[in-house]
């Protein structure tokens, strides 16, 4: 105990003596998680419309002002011709054309129908899919609008509907901010651990220093218990601040037990501060460990579900994410803090996570030769 406690306090000096390092571990994640939830939103706003509409009559104007008082989208002005207006996405001016044919308002009141043509610009897939997601929606709505209109009730038989009452469960407001933030603040603790602690060792074995340590009866496992336990209490620190920041920034109040998270927090930790090491090990310079962290925290953040669900993926993506941690890191964030998860609920993760934790530092152990 002696030797791992004067290991620790040679840590903890030369990290508090590091003022370079310091802002990278506190302050860059904390402002990251400030700005990265407002970037992160799948929400599709101010799309751009322009209107080709030949009709100009009470129903077109009612349609269009219907689409433009929904919030979505935004009119870059009327076209007298399609031509003119397909410019306009040509110029990345226009997203979506609406074309109203002419007697728009005349078929519709005598043939009972009615077409419109959209035209989406398909550069960007997700802003065209949701949009025009958004615009027939938009006018399947008018078209209940104009039949409840017509309906005269006495004189016309009922007809049948079927009414949908939806209820959105652990986001009932469908916010991005609470779906984003508890994975956001995964990765980031996942980033600080991994690419921090992958420079601890490179770092000696640069100044010299690892040769010192190595000629003294230090074991190994002593002198991979001193390397991680200073960045595991910083990870834990720093994942507090992000919990805080949450609360107070974004009013995200975890529905489950904050211990929980705690718990889990605690043995992963341990599994990505073993990663870091074991890529230290492998590594001669601070920029080989830096690269080779990078790549590894990148494929984790692609397929860990934070930005694109798992179920989306191709089958051989969806493999890989079981040899991911972060993955399951996020999985426990969303279940706790929006559910209301208990321990029993994120057991299969708390093993996997058990599992990573004994393999990744057992390794780092054995990696680590003692020469002079």
């Amino acid at each position: 105990m002696r030797t791992i406690r004067f290991l620790l306090q040679k840590e903890f000096r030369q990290i508090f003596r590091d003022k370079n390092l310091l802002r990278q571990m506190l302050l860059a994640p904390l402002i990251q998680l400030m700005i990265f939830p407002w970037a992160a939103n799948y929400e599709v706003k101010n799309i751009n419309l322009s209107v080709v509409d030949h009709d100009r009559s009470t129903y077109s104007r009612q349609l269009v002002t219907k689409v433009i008082s929904s919030g979505y989208f935004r009119l870059n002005g009327y076209s007298p011709s399609y031509k003119e207006a397909f410019q306009l996405i040509e110029h990345d001016q226009a997203d979506i054309i609406i074309e109203i044919p002419a007697n728009f308002e005349k078929n519709l009141v005598k043939e009972n129908e009615q077409k419109i043509f959209l035209a989406v610009n398909a550069i960007n897939g997700v802003k065209a899919l949701v949009g025009s997601g958004y615009l027939a929606s938009i006018v399947n709505d008018y078209n209940s609008e104009i039949r409840m209109e017509w309906h005269q009730p006495g004189r016309m038989p009922t007809a049948p509907s079927i009414e949908i009452t939806s209820s959105n469960w652990f986001n009932p407001l469908l916010s991005y901010k609470m779906f984003m933030v508890p994975g956001i603040l995964a990765f980031l603790v996942t980033m600080i651990g991994g690419m921090m602690c992958s420079l601890n060792i490179v770092r000696e074995k640069e100044i010299g220093t690892i040769e010192q340590i190595n000629v003294t009866p230090i074991k190994k496992y002593h002198f991979i218990l001193g390397k991680l336990l200073p960045f595991w209490i910083m990870g834990t620190f720093v994942f507090t601040l992000g919990l805080l920041i949450a609360r107070f920034a974004y009013g995200i109040i975890p529905a489950g037990n904050v211990g929980v998270l705690y718990a889990f927090l605690s043995v992963y930790l341990m599994a990505v501060l073993g990663l870091g090491l074991l890529i230290s090990t492998f590594s001669n310079t601070q920029q080989q460990a830096m690269s080779l962290s990078f790549f590894f925290i990148m494929i984790f953040n692609l397929l860990s579900g934070l930005y694109t669900p798992i179920e989306s993926m191709p089958e051989w993506a969806r493999t890989l994410t079981a040899l991911n941690p972060l993955k399951y890191f996020i999985e426990v964030m969303r279940m706790v803090v929006l559910k209301g998860s208990g321990f029993h609920d994120i057991s299969h993760q708390f093993l996997t996570i058990c599992i990573f934790a004994v393999v990744l530092n057992a390794w780092a152990i054995i990696n680590y030769r003692k020469t002079t």
